[in-house]
């Protein structure tokens, strides 16, 4: 397939990094293997990174990914084997998985997702059923898509503790919803394999303790291929006094900014950097890249508008932000067809499973992309993956193998978060990250 053109290609301080997680390979692979032994791997997850030819890091982590559609075809099998792999790690004996969509029946894209996961996990050996928690939802509804595809959305039943659709009881649940309005009763206390488990949901989850376990996991494998942990990871951190309706916490939210600010900067110096530093201010909890600002003077977060605010104020389901992540903000230097992109990476399990490059051509190179007027152009990570070639580092299979660690080492840290999240959640409470 056609590869789109990267402009990092030529980029130096980036192809040393690569150069080096070329040249460490084995270590990286064996390190990685120890981290799954270790962690229990989610099911799924995405994650968003940012390459600006002298760092490349995740900004995001998706736990209920939303673009399988949007995979290369041809690297349907992989998918399909990492899908069976997991399963088998979980409940050897499944044949039958229930899988249950976020609210959406408009979206006929996010749906057209939901019908590639169907068919990823048919392939795998599964029985797969569509169970909708949306209260309409009586009897079986059938969804024609815009690739010719159908999908039957069918009304979850419960019998005592397990859940299933009609004349359907499945061994696994899987959720593609995330949560982000909390749990709903239907789905409590369940006795089936639960994929993600609920502490995962946007209900409970944190960003800003998925970075403190990304940070950590960053630190050990700079250690490993002898690195600045900086270049992989983007410093963060938690402002958890925001109301930006009422305009309290803006003096608190200023000045994480300025210290963020400050702290790029000196890092920019010291690798000869001439890009102006900015910061992401985004909520703290949800997905969809609602309630995000790219700021690059503390005093930008001071002065917001109505319109702003309000943006920022209410996110997925309507939750209210009053904790926001102040994080370093990547520049990203990618293009397909002159228009800025930033690749995402997809795994199933921990296997790298292929990647798009999201693209908006409405946006700049220090702008969120994960907006409305984004498109995707399918990219495959996962062939080069096992076949770097370390004598040409300027290749893009390269590229893509580093994009595949760097994607793991994301993953590893999510395994951690939820290891963390989990211990909070018996406890009844949120673990709070401490400030990066």
């Amino acid at each position: 397939m056609t590869v789109p053109h990267l402009t990092t290609a030529l980029s130096g301080p980036l192809l040393d990094l690569e150069r080096r997680i070329l040249q460490a390979m084995p270590a990286i692979e064996h390190w990685l293997r120890s981290q799954w032994q270790e962690h229990e791997t989610p099911f799924y997850a995405s994650v968003d990174l940012r390459n600006s030819g002298f760092k490349l890091a995740p900004v995001d982590t998706n736990l209920y990914p939303g673009g399988f559609n949007n995979l290369n075809p041809d690297f349907h099998p992989l998918c399909v084997q990492a899908a069976m792999a997991a399963i088998e790690k979980i409940c050897p004996d499944a044949h039958g998985l229930l899988l249950i969509p976020e609210n959406h029946t408009r979206n006929l894209f996010y749906l057209q997702n939901v019908a590639a996961l169907q068919t990823i996990l048919r392939h795998a050996g599964m029985n797969v059923r569509i169970g909708s928690l949306l209260p309409e939802v009586t009897a079986p509804r059938n969804i024609e898509l815009p690739n010719g595809a159908t999908l039957t959305l069918e009304p979850l039943k419960r019998s005592g503790n397990r859940i299933g659709v009609e004349g359907f009881d499945p061994c696994v649940v899987l959720l593609n919803n995330d949560l982000s309005a909390g749990v709903p009763d239907i789905l409590r206390d369940i006795e089936q394999a639960m994929l993600p488990p609920l502490h995962a949901g946007w209900y409970m989850r944190r960003k800003s303790n998925h970075f403190a376990a990304y940070r950590d996991v960053a630190t050990e494998f700079a250690k490993l291929i002898d690195i600045d942990p900086w270049l992989i990871n983007p410093l963060f951190e938690k402002c958890g006094k925001i109301n930006f309706q009422a305009r309290k916490g803006e003096e608190c939210l200023e000045g994480y900014v300025s210290e963020m600010l400050a702290d790029i900067r000196a890092k920019y110096k010291e690798y000869g950097i001439t890009q102006d530093p900015f910061v992401i201010v985004k909520a703290d909890a949800g997905t969809y890249g609602m309630g995000i600002l790219t700021v690059k003077d503390p005093s930008e977060v001071r002065g917001l508008n109505r319109k702003q605010r309000n943006k920022m104020a209410v996110v997925k389901d309507g939750l209210e932000v009053h904790e926001v992540l102040v994080q370093e903000g990547v520049y990203t230097f990618e293009t397909v067809k002159d228009a800025v992109a930033e690749p995402v990476v997809y795994m199933i399990d921990h296997f790298v499973v292929g990647g798009f490059y999201r693209v908006h051509t409405e946006r700049g190179q220090d702008q969120n992309l994960n907006a409305p007027g984004m498109q995707f152009a399918p990219l495959v990570f996962a062939a080069p993956c096992s076949s770097p070639n370390p004598d040409d580092p300027g290749c893009p299979p390269n590229r893509f193998y580093a994009y595949g660690v760097i994607a793991r080492l994301a993953l590893a840290a999510a395994a951690i978060e939820l290891e963390q999240t989990a211990e909070s959640a018996d406890g009844g409470g949120v673990a709070v990250a401490e400030n990066g």
